[in-house]
């Protein structure tokens, strides 16, 4: 399996700000007696500060190994 590409890196944090969007316009509503209770809002902020993370690695050229000694 491949690893994650910037793209992919990019549509998660842009779902994760979508969320945290909707979060802010309303946590939970109920409607004829069903309810709806969005994500945790901490859960949201640490998802878009890994995936933000992310981006920003992937975008320098990815991640990077410095002082390995060899076997």
């Amino acid at each position: 399996m491949a690893g994650i590409t910037l793209t992919q890196a990019n549509a998660q944090l842009t779902a994760w700000l979508a969320a945290s969007l909707a979060v802010a316009n309303g946590q939970s509503y109920s409607i004829a007696g069903r309810s709806l209770t969005r994500a945790n809002a901490a859960e949201i902020r640490e998802q878009i500060n890994f995936w933000n993370e992310m981006v920003k690695t992937l975008t320098r050229g990815g991640l990077s190994v410095k002082g390995v000694t060899p076997c």
